[in-house]
């Protein structure tokens, strides 16, 4: 099968040596995704609801570029740094996949590369 990767143009992909998502056959992986403005820097600093709707811009157009669609999504990761916060994040989460309903983590990490980052979401897809 052949290999697809999608960039994102963060300055962080050669970097770290990753790409924002890959697909290979009917399978989209998006890695996770920091509310990045497209000028750079930090998204909606402060504003976790805000940055959950960046992060999930950044993954549609990935996922468009990749062939697929939010409703080809199965899985996403929400993760952040103060679980305090999960229902802003959740909000903004389900204005995006409400109908679709992909399963869903939630979780805390203790912080981000970029300490204005509140948030970060990674999403899997099945293209049919």
């Amino acid at each position: 099968m052949s290999r697809h990767l999608v960039s994102s143009g963060s300055y962080l992909e050669p970097v770290i040596g990753f790409s924002r998502a890959v697909r290979v056959g009917n399978i989209v992986v998006v890695g996770g995704t920091a509310p990045i403005r497209a000028e750079g820097g930090t998204a909606a600093i402060g504003d976790v609801y805000r940055q959950t709707k960046r992060c999930l811009e950044i993954i549609e157009t990935a996922l468009k570029d990749a062939g697929a669609r939010l409703e080809d999504v199965t899985r996403t990761r929400i993760i952040l740094t103060d679980i305090s916060l999960w229902q802003d994040a959740a909000r903004a989460h389900a204005e995006a996949f409400g109908t679709i309903r992909p399963v869903t983590t939630l979780m805390q990490v203790s912080a981000f590369l970029d300490p204005d980052w509140l948030v970060e979401i990674e999403a899997e897809a099945v293209i049919a």
